[in-house]
């Protein structure tokens, strides 16, 4: 390993990387929306194949559930 790689997660995670981004109360489902309450926002974690595992109001909130389960959360643009 180069001295000069830095890493968000060490490599031993990175079998539990999961993936956060924002995405528009809009384009979800009416059921979701609903319950979205004044949210234009809301943050998705999704596993390596793309399934969404959680979605929650607050980007911080979806780290730290990330990271309580023993994932290494990583943001996506």
């Amino acid at each position: 390993m180069d001295m000069q790689t830095k890493y968000d997660v060490f490599p031993e995670q990175a079998a539990n990387i999961v993936y956060v981004r924002p995405v528009a109360v809009s384009e979800l489902p009416e059921e979701v929306q609903e319950q979205a309450g004044d949210a234009d926002t809301l943050y998705a974690v999704h596993n390596a194949e793309g399934e969404r595992l959680a979605l929650v109001k607050d980007r911080n909130l979806a780290f730290v559930l990330a990271r309580q389960n023993d994932l290494a959360p990583v943001t996506v643009h």
